[in-house]
């Protein structure tokens, strides 16, 4: 199946009670068993259920994985990944990346003798310095949120085997429809599918996808005995979401570019961050690994001005200000007082995220009306 038929048909078998085309909505929190075990493959809902059974295999055959784990969150899914280690073992991981990925590590593992490091992975022998007997995990965001670094990914699976790691990549930004970091040598790839993947912001949840059997295994257990699982109507809006991934990456990556191109030569504008541009650090690697460069785009003011920073996404229409991403809707936001917060401001400004940048998740709207909207907030 080609990418576009697996949105739609991957995961589905056919509904023998009454031949529904949408798979059932299984809103139950137990099954009947004929006798202690003897059943029908459900027993309680924490540990399976059919409809996130659906969703389960069809996203990890967007990944080209096998084995696909649904959590209640983007945060759930990190946290499960990193209840595979223990006390004393190091992760390297990127240094620009989601606030509530640092916060997660650094707030909440950190306690528990799990050692971070940030480090930038655009060049990836910045990583392999930092390699030692502790070290068992690189994480990686490519692109990056919000800076839009890339990472390659080929050359961090190179470097995890040879030091026997488990290389992690956060897809949220890319989804599979513009890059499969497992075909790239990931071990393990999760997503915020709150994100472009259910793609209508009107759900919360997060995804790990894997290949290796041993790994499958310890983050079913995790999942199973730690119950962070999302509900079967939550399963259900992200099916019909995904259904329409590959029209919708289509528009939000042909916006993003118009709307990039357009900030590049907006006199008020200083730096513009989009991997389309030939400028990008690391443009090759995106050109080499995507298929095409997606509809975020952040960008600075001129003025470097907190306010001005702050006025202008407070004076968008159709770029509403919220946090998150991903939706078919245009959204707008201001990293160092919103998403990043949790990321101390000194560290924060290391990567670039500094009080005038500005992230916007390009929607699928007509773009004229967006560089009007945007034009309209550039003169208030």
């Amino acid at each position: 199946m080609k990418f576009g038929t697996k949105t739609i048909h991957a995961g589905f078998a056919e509904d023998k009670t009454a031949g529904a085309i949408m798979p059932p909505i299984y809103q139950t929190s137990t099954c009947i068993q004929k006798s202690p075990g003897n059943h029908k493959g459900y027993e309680y809902s924490r540990t399976g259920n059919p409809t996130r059974t659906v969703l389960e295999k069809n996203v990890a055959s967007l990944e080209n994985g096998k084995h696909g784990f649904c959590f209640g969150s983007g945060l759930a899914a990190i946290d499960a990944i990193i209840k595979l280690l223990s006390p004393g073992d190091e992760v390297i991981s990127t240094n620009d990346l989601y606030g509530g990925s640092y916060r997660i590590f650094t707030k909440i593992f950190e306690k528990y003798g799990i050692i971070f490091h940030f480090v930038d992975m655009q060049n990836s022998n910045c990583v392999e310095k930092l390699i030692n007997k502790n070290t068992k995990m690189i994480w990686a965001e490519t692109p990056t949120n919000p800076m839009l670094n890339i990472v390659d990914v080929e050359e961090l699976s190179k470097i995890s085997k040879k030091n026997r790691l488990l290389l992690v990549v956060d897809n949220t930004f890319a989804t599979p429809y513009l890059q499969t970091p497992i075909d790239l040598g990931a071990d393990i790839v999760m997503h915020s599918l709150t994100k472009y993947m259910a793609g209508h912001s009107d759900l919360i949840m997060g995804v790990v996808i894997c290949n290796d059997n041993t790994i499958a295994e310890k983050i079913a257990f995790i999942q199973n005995s730690c119950g962070a699982v999302p509900g079967p109507m939550d399963c259900f809006l992200a099916l019909r979401g995904i259904k329409t991934l590959h029209i919708r990456m289509e528009r939000h990556s042909e916006n993003g570019e118009v709307i990039a191109r357009y900030l590049k030569n907006h006199h008020k504008v200083g730096q513009v961050y989009w991997p389309g541009f030939k400028n990008h650090k690391n443009h090759h690697i995106a050109k080499k690994q995507m298929n095409a460069f997606g509809g975020m785009v952040s960008f600075t003011l001129k003025s470097n001005k907190l306010n001005d920073a702050i006025n202008f996404v407070s004076n968008t229409h159709y770029f509403k200000l919220a946090e998150s991403l991903g939706g078919v809707e245009s959204l707008c936001g201001h990293p160092a007082s919103m998403t990043h917060l949790a990321i101390p401001k000194a560290e924060r400004e290391k990567t670039g995220v500094v009080d005038s940048l500005i992230r916007l998740s390009v929607g699928i709207e007509d773009v004229e009306d967006l560089i009007n909207d945007l034009e309209t907030a550039f003169s208030i």
